[in-house]
């Protein structure tokens, strides 16, 4: 993990007009259902922060990257959940991890919106709750809307704390 982490930021910051980029990649696997499971995409991200203010790249730009990623792929989930319904909860992994699916499943149904808000924030229901809203066809305009502004608050909680500590510490 720790070598993943620093191959990814060495190439990043060999190549850093394409930050924005790799970053909303990141944020992309992060956020699709399934795929999530298997990127560590969290602690890269969070290094990548710092790397955005010692580099002297243009965070906003970072940022709007790692944020239209993370829709990206809570879009491709709700479309999996909403064609497929509840047999997407039985592709390979998910049967493998049925107390995340339910858990998953109960916090999105107790808090419709806010649950699909606060799910961006907690690995495990990150990699379900835009399936789920899919599966139990949570209206798309709501769903686009909540799903909007968690990942541009999610962006920014990934970024903004490497960056300012890099920022604060080159004062």
């Amino acid at each position: 993990m720790e070598q993943l982490t620093q191959t990814i930021v060495a190439f990043v910051e060999a190549n850093s007009q394409w930050a924005p980029l790799i970053i909303g990649l990141l944020a992309f696997g992060e956020s699709l259902a399934i795929v999530s499971l298997f990127i560590p995409a969290t602690m890269i991200l969070l290094a990548l922060g710092a790397l955005v203010a010692a580099a002297g790249l243009d965070f906003w730009s970072v940022w709007l990257g790692a944020a239209i990623g993370a829709v990206l792929g809570d879009v491709i989930s709700y479309a999996m959940g909403y064609h497929f319904k509840r047999r997407a909860l039985t592709i390979w992994p998910l049967p493998r991890y049925p107390g995340m699916v339910a858990r998953g499943e109960r916090f999105v149904l107790k808090y419709g919106a806010w649950g699909l808000f606060a799910g961006r924030f907690f690995g495990p229901v990150r990699a379900v709750a835009p399936l789920i809203a899919g599966v139990f066809a949570m209206p798309f305009v709501l769903f686009q809307a909540v799903t909007l502004a968690s990942a541009m608050v999610w962006a920014f909680a990934m970024l903004a704390p490497g960056a300012g500590i890099v920022a604060l510490a080159t004062r």
